[in-house]
């Protein structure tokens, strides 16, 4: 058994946005490869959250309650006993954030510090926050909401005064074949016998598994020592890329050539970035790198209490270029067919 894995045995864990792509993975693994007295999943789809529990009805130690993350009363009265939480409940649809700014504060920023302050009540040992990309440098509503959950989960582990619970944030990019994927996209034009709608030739992003984010956030609340941030190494991709090889192997599929389905250049949306960032320059300044993730203490050290920032398998101690996809090279047209064979998300014929 893993560190992670010994760490959870016997733990009664709660995970938020249990219905959510990162939640629904979280339970999966959580009940599946690991031994936790409680799975206590939460979420605010009611439909959703009826199909996840007749998924996992074989599972003793699986719970499930409808909850909203803005509800501090309901979250308080389940939070008690509880060992770990692992928060993934958020707005994560740009546009739709940005069409309703209230809601996305209500949700990604309340609910944060709803999270904390029942979990550090009720005496609870670590909190895990997911987080995105979209967090650094934020240009929409739903960037910063999550920013701003990033720091309220730090400021949080600093102004406890009579508990030790241990919060910390993982920020990771785009997981492939998650309900936010373009990959869904392509393969409904594809299928349909449209052409593909590409941003722009040049954008890059970082990709990454469903089952591999899951398996890091999860790793990352052994080695939290509190307030920091933990960004997840991953490859990176050109959409472009990515429109081509998905064209080539999934048009045929459906009974049309490769050359009769075009991509047409649209342009890049409002708030859109081309390229990917996961960490900024002042970031780097401080940030240590591990094996598998750069880990970004708080900046304002002198506020919080003593931490000692101490990692397993320290690559550096020293960054130099901030961590965004214009700087890393990106896959070939082989990788990126490999890469979604390995993720299992290409239709099977």
């Amino acid at each position: 058994m893993t560190d992670a894995g010994q760490a959870l045995n016997g733990k009664k864990i709660l995970v938020s946005g249990a219905c959510g792509t990162i939640g629904n993975e979280l339970v999966h693994q959580l009940l599946n490869h690991y031994s936790p007295a409680e799975v206590l999943c939460i979420d605010n789809n009611e439909t959703e959250l009826f199909f996840l529990e007749q998924r996992f009805k074989q599972f003793e130690n699986a719970r499930f309650l409808l909850v909203d993350v803005r509800d501090f009363n309901s979250l308080s009265m389940i939070m008690d006993g509880i060992d770990v939480v692992f928060h993934a409940a958020a707005f994560k649809h740009v546009t739709l954030c940005e069409r309703s700014p209230y809601e996305a504060v209500q949700n990604n920023i309340i609910g944060v510090q709803n999270i904390t302050r029942t979990a550090i009540e009720n005496g609870v040992s670590k909190v895990v926050f997911t987080s995105s990309d979209k967090a650094v440098n934020p240009t929409n509503v739903m960037g910063t909401s999550k920013l701003m959950g990033e720091r309220l989960v730090t400021a949080a582990n600093a102004f406890q005064r009579e508990h030790s619970t241990i919060l910390v944030s993982t920020r990771f990019g785009n997981v492939m074949g998650s309900r936010g994927s373009v990959i869904p996209i392509f393969h409904e034009q594809i299928r349909q016998g449209k052409p593909i709608t590409l941003t722009d030739n040049d954008m890059t992003r970082f990709v990454m598994s469903i089952k591999r984010a899951v398996q890091l956030v999860i790793d990352s609340a052994f080695h939290a020592c509190g307030g920091e941030v933990f960004i997840t190494k991953m490859p990176v991709l050109r959409i472009r890329d990515l429109a081509e090889v998905m064209v080539k192997a999934v048009a045929p599929m459906y009974g049309h050539s490769p050359d009769s389905i075009p991509i047409d250049v649209i342009g890049v949306k409002p708030g859109e970035k081309m390229y990917e960032e996961l960490m900024t320059g002042e970031e780097t300044r401080r940030a240590i790198e591990l094996q598998e993730y750069f880990v970004v203490p708080p900046a304002f050290r002198g506020l919080y209490k003593d931490i000692s920032f101490d990692y397993p398998k320290v690559v550096s101690d020293k960054v130099d270029n901030p961590y965004h996809s214009g700087n890393e090279p990106h896959m070939s047209h082989d990788e990126i067919l490999d890469f979604l064979n390995e993720i299992d998300v290409l239709p099977q014929y």
